[in-house]
């Protein structure tokens, strides 16, 4: 296995050290018995029993050959096709063809829990596995693994916490790296990583699949690799253009628009009906309001990230009638909500900015970028001749920007610069991001650094070296400043006021629905203990 040659040539080179002959031969026989076993798993492995069908009405399974040349033959293989192509669900049955996955994982990373779930839950279900056996998955706080599993899949967030103790991925012989094209801070850090990581492991394959937006971009990062395009299996999609401002002027609200364009839409004959959203407020008020009009044969289905993963399952089982789904932009790229003929398209979305002025990271409502309002259009199309109804002009909608900027342009940089430091990948200006940060916010991450105490201040030490702070914030997987109130609380007496504190600060919704027995425990602790203080 992969995961013990590292280690076993390090064993063997120190046992050829020892001088005593009796000594250095007890070693080898343990290393000999090491080898033993690591090669019979190896074999227990390749000898698994794998279902392996490619469906044909994928576009990608029509590619599969050139795929499978393409990743045989290079090192790192980019794969461009919109969702809906069945390259998230195809590619790892590919490389499990080819053999990966026998001496090390075939990791596959998405950009959201649910995707992550639900593709692990597709994969198995298509190669007649039992989800946790020869495919598994792995997200924050839940892992359905076992010693038997090849396919891995799991969020970018748990890839990027597995290399501070991993330094060279050697658990894993393949990395599928999926919806790049989406440039959130996890994706651009671990392609950068990935980079400088390559040529030290020559036996890792590397494939990053985008939806059909810049794809060369990826490819010139990594020395110009071959990029395989995928068509989307679509029909045509009409747009049609529904501002909520008027030509006499007049104003409705969104949720006018919403009514009237589900109208239409009901007009227009049988069809599921996809409904993007800003947030689950937003999702909450709008299917109240829909479930109010009392809809002949119509089921209202919410899609977020904090659902129950029963609840977001409801999207993937049949029913009668009509449904419309109301989901937030998780169903943009990470996930293919089946069925959809047709789509309202508000036109904004809640996207994560820093502000260099005021230091505060905010979540403004903005226009999405034409890039992203033409994924939410190919929603629709995948089962027949779709519509799309945008709530905003054309003349809105060709002044957009052709992309979103990539989350590391946006955001703050103080967790990026402290989790690359306690890696030692050197300074950050210097590192090989797919698009290098603004210098401003760099400053400005470094010198909130400086004042938590994480590192020393550059004017005694330039080489911004961590302090004993910096190492334990590191080791704590939320927000800098969090994390130093953590530290300091156990000082002050209150470290299980500020343990909640700190929890309900790091998570989307403060009402968060897995409440543990000894979460309500330590809650009611905290309030008793402080209840003569809450105003």
């Amino acid at each position: 296995m992969i995961r013990d040659r590292f280690r076993l040539n390090k064993r063997i080179a120190g046992a050829s050290k020892i001088k005593k002959p009796e000594a250095q031969a007890a070693v080898f026989d343990e290393i000999a018995a090491d080898i033993a076993k690591s090669m019979m798993d190896a074999e227990q492995r390749a000898a698994q029993s794998r279902h392996i069908e490619y469906p044909e009405l994928l576009p990608v399974s029509q590619k599969k050959d050139d795929i499978a040349k393409a990743i045989e033959e290079n090192q790192v293989v980019i794969v461009a096709g919109e969702t809906g192509s069945g390259k998230t669900t195809q590619l790892p049955k590919i490389c499990s063809e080819l053999g990966r996955g026998k001496f090390g994982l075939i990791g596959h990373t998405q950009p959201r829990r649910l995707a992550a779930r639900s593709v692990a839950n597709r994969i198995a279900e298509e190669m007649e596995t039992s989800l946790g056996e020869f495919v598994g998955y792995k997200v924050r706080f839940n892992d359905q693994i076992s010693d038997n599993t090849q396919i891995k899949l799991m969020t970018d967030g748990i890839l990027l916490a597995e290399i501070q103790h991993d330094r060279f991925l050697n658990q894993y012989d393949t990395i599928i790296i999926d919806e790049a094209h989406e440039r959130s801070l996890n994706i651009d850090f671990i392609l950068g990583y990935l980079r400088e990581l390559l040529p030290k492991r020559p036996d890792l394959k590397v494939i990053i699949t985008s939806a059909t937006i810049d794809p060369e971009r990826f490819s010139k990062h990594f020395n110009d690799a071959p990029i395989i395009e995928v068509s989307g299996r679509t029909y045509p999609v009409e747009t049609r253009y529904r501002p909520l401002r008027g030509d006499d002027d007049s104003d409705r609200d969104q949720l006018e628009g919403i009514f009237e364009a589900v109208d239409e839409l009901c007009d227009e004959g049988l069809g599921d009906i996809l409904i993007f959203m800003n947030g689950e407020r937003e999702i909450r008020d709008t299917a109240d309001a829909l479930g109010k009009r009392n809809l002949r044969d119509t089921e209202i289905v919410p899609l977020y990230a904090r659902l129950s993963a029963g609840e977001q399952n409801k999207i993937f089982q049949p029913h009668a009638g009509r449904r419309i789904v109301l989901a937030t932009n998780v169903a943009e790229t990470s996930l293919t909500v089946p069925g959809i003929k047709y789509v309202i398209d508000p036109g904004t979305a809640r996207i994560s900015r820093y502000s260099y002025r005021t230091k505060v990271q905010r979540l403004p409502i903005e226009p999405v970028s034409q890039a992203s309002a033409n994924q939410r259009k190919g929603r629709c199309g995948r089962v027949e001749e779709g519509i799309c109804i945008r709530l905003y002009s054309e003349e809105d909608f060709e002044s957009r920007p052709e992309f979103t900027d990539p989350e590391i342009l946006r955001t703050n940089l103080a967790s990026v610069i402290l989790q690359m430091t306690a890696l030692g990948l050197g300074d950050i200006e210097a590192f090989p991001f797919v698009e290098a940060p603004d210098k401003r916010n760099i400053q400005d991450g470094v010198r909130l650094l400086e004042e938590l105490g994480a590192i020393n201040d550059k004017a005694k030490d330039p080489k911004k070296r961590l302090t004993q702070i910096g190492r334990k914030l590191a080791r704590l997987p939320i927000d800098p400043r969090l994390a130093r109130m953590v530290i300091e609380a156990p000082r002050l007496g209150c470290l299980k006021e500020v343990m909640v504190i700190a929890s309900a600060l790091s998570i989307q919704d403060p009402r968060e629905l897995r409440v543990t027995n000894s979460s309500l425990l330590m809650i009611n602790i905290v309030v008793s203990s402080t209840k003569n203080r809450i105003s």
